[in-house]
């Protein structure tokens, strides 16, 4: 079996870091990159798809909302065309910056605000999914098990990877809980690892009321902003390795 290790990258400006990218890229097989608009910019983007390119993980495309004070985990009133666009320009960024190093953007994954408005309305799910079709039909769309971005994804014919968040709790829904919520971050080494031999045993998660619920992934995910991400993801990695699976990008695990 196949298994893909994942985080969310580049999540800095200009000389502003957010974490060790340079080491989590050792442990990741595949990097959601930062892509202007929550943060990012060229340089980072940059830095990123050749770090990415030096170690062979998987390069992907991570736009948010323009709102680098909320990180873009605040919703916007923006207008489906509006979000359309922002969307377009940003995978238009990361895709210039990879080709200019002769690689190319193999996934998409939403970032936070925007993700959980798109993931609201099924109309807007499909209008974001064949722009990003029309752009390049071969991309892979990360999004969580049964929610209006996977679905709508199908629809428009593009591949997608569903993800299980190691350092997010869920509730009975299989929805995960609201930041704003207690217990919401999961940043507690051996709680983590738990969580994902769990996940990795019987495909399920203890909800935040402890329940035990069924999740439909092939891919793992750590917010590189989560305190003590880089030592999370190693943990996560070393729980993979220890069940025999194979690590690998996106790409790989869906060829």
């Amino acid at each position: 079996m196949k298994i893909d290790l994942n985080s969310d990258m580049g999540e800095g400006f200009g000389p502003y870091r957010l974490c060790d990218d340079e080491a989590l890229m050792d442990v990741v097989s595949s990097a959601n990159i930062a892509c202007g608009f929550h943060a990012g910019d060229p340089e980072t983007m940059a830095r990123m798809v050749r770090l990415a390119k030096a170690r062979g993980v998987g390069i992907g495309a991570h736009p948010g909302f323009p709102d680098r004070l909320g990180f873009g985990r605040r919703e916007m009133p923006v207008e489906a065309d509006e979000m359309r666009q922002q969307v377009l320009y940003q995978l238009g960024a990361l895709t210039a910056i990879a080709r200019g190093e002769g690689v190319p953007v193999a996934h998409i994954g939403f970032h936070a605000a925007m993700g959980n408005m798109i993931n609201r309305d099924a109309a807007l799910a499909d209008l974001i999914m064949q722009a990003i079709s029309s752009v390049d039909p071969d991309l892979i769309v990360f999004s969580m098990p049964d929610t209006e971005i996977e679905r709508a994804a199908k629809r428009s014919g593009l591949r997608t990877l569903t993800l299980f968040l190691a350092d997010r709790a869920y509730d009975a829904t299989g929805q995960l809980v609201s930041r704003k919520l207690p217990n919401s971050v999961i940043k507690e080494e051996a709680k983590v690892r738990a969580r994902v031999r769990q996940f990795l045993e019987s495909g399920t998660v203890t909800t935040i009321d402890n329940r035990t619920i069924e999740v439909r992934a092939r891919s793992i995910l750590v917010h590189s902003d989560t305190p003590g991400s880089l030592e999370l993801a190693r943990i996560v990695r070393s729980e993979i390795e220890a069940t025999g699976a194979a690590i690998a990008p996106a790409r790989d695990i869906l060829a």
